[in-house]
C-alpha cells in the first residue's frame, strides 16, 4: 500500500501502472492481481488505510478516540476533539485523496469513488451535529449543521488552505474557531 500510495500521488492515477506498484512493493504483479484485482481497488484501499492510518479492521466511527469525543459534555470541547482527529486524518489522506479528485475528472470510477468518500465524511459529521444537538449546543438544524461541517473541516478547505501555505495547526486552530462560532449557540467553553 506505501509503494502504491507514493507513485499515486508522485505520478497521478492515470500514469501508474500495477507492475509500477509492484515492482517499487518488491512483488511479482500476479501478488497485486490476486490481491487487489485491478488499480482501482488499489487506490480504493491505499485511501481506506490514510484515513484509519492502520489495517485494523476498525472503522473511523469505531475508533477508541470517539468514545472520549462522545463522553465529552462541553461543546466546543468535542469539537476540538474532532478537529484534533480529523487534523490526523487530512494529513494522511490529502494527497492520495488529492490524486482521487483528480482522477474523477476523466474517470468514472474514481467520481464514484470521490462521491463515495465524500458521502462517508458527511455521515461522520453527521454523528458531530447529532452529539451538538444532543447537548443543546446547536444554533442550527442539524442537517445544515453537517453542510457547515463539510464545507469548514472537509477535505476541500484542508486541501485549498494547504496549497496557500497554511500548516495543519494552523488549520486546526482556524476550523475549531470558525465552527465554534458558526455551530454553537455560545461559542465560548473549555478551550476559549
Amino acid at each position: 500500500m506505501d509503494a502504491a500510495a507514493d507513485l499515486f500521488v508522485a505520478d497521478g492515477y492515470t500514469a501508474t501502472t500495477l507492475e509500477q506498484i509492484a515492482k517499487r512493493a518488491e512483488v511479482a504483479v500476479q501478488t497485486v492481481y490476486f490481491h487487489f484485482g485491478n488499480k482501482r481497488t488499489v487506490l480504493k484501499e491505499a485511501v481506506d488505510l490514510a484515513v484509519v492510518g492502520d489495517d485494523a479492521p476498525v472503522g473511523i466511527l469505531g475508533r477508541p478516540w470517539l468514545e472520549e469525543a462522545r463522553a465529552e459534555r462541553d461543546p466546543r470541547r468535542v469539537i476540538e476533539l474532532w478537529t484534533a482527529y480529523g487534523r490526523g486524518i487530512m494529513t494522511r489522506v490529502g494527497p492520495i485523496m488529492r490524486v482521487v479528485r483528480d482522477a474523477a475528472v476523466v474517470d468514472p470510477d474514481m467520481a464514484a469513488q470521490w462521491t463515495a468518500n465524500m458521502s462517508q465524511t458527511a455521515t461522520a459529521f453527521g454523528v458531530l451535529a447529532e452529539q451538538l444537538d444532543g447537548l443543546s449546543a446547536l444554533r442550527v438544524p442539524v442537517g445544515e449543521a453537517v453542510d457547515i461541517l463539510c464545507a469548514l473541516s472537509g477535505l476541500e478547505m484542508y486541501l485549498v488552505l494547504g496549497d496557500r501555505g497554511w500548516s495543519p495547526d494552523r488549520w486546526e486552530r482556524f476550523v475549531v474557531e470558525s465552527l465554534a462560532h458558526a455551530l454553537l449557540k455560545s461559542a465560548q467553553g473549555a478551550g476559549s
